[in-house]
């Protein structure tokens, strides 16, 4: 019984995820989003330097906290909050500055910390 519960919880999540992201929601006017965006997505520190033409960056956003998980081994970008209902985060601070724009087609990143820059200008 325990395993029909469990299979049955887990296709209504799939169930969830898969019509609540569509390609043409836009992640401000949802509390739950994952969407994939395709694009040029770059990474740069003192040691590295990593791009890609055709990268990626899979957002996945719970409440006002986005996730963005990049491509090609660029570590990714976690906890970044922007407002209810906004598409765009900008933050100019001491230790961090970022320029974020998500709507449902396109993803533009600016993102500096701890002297790495990373960027993403993607469609999906």
């Amino acid at each position: 019984m325990k395993n029909v519960l469990k299979i049955f919880g887990i296709l209504c999540l799939s169930i969830f995820v898969f019509t609540a992201c569509s390609d043409d929601d836009d992640p401000a006017n949802n509390d739950f989003f994952i969407g994939r965006y395709n694009g040029n997505v770059s990474y740069v520190n003192s040691d590295e330097t990593k791009s890609n033409d055709n990268g990626n960056v899979q957002v996945v956003k719970v409440g006002d906290k986005y996730n963005f998980l990049f491509s090609d081994g660029i570590p990714d970008i976690t906890g970044v909050e922007i407002e209810k209902n906004e598409n765009t985060a900008v933050m100019i601070g001491s230790t961090e500055t970022h320029y974020i724009r998500i709507n449902a087609s396109n993803l533009t990143i600016l993102y500096l910390k701890d002297g790495a820059t990373w960027t993403a200008d993607a469609d999906r």
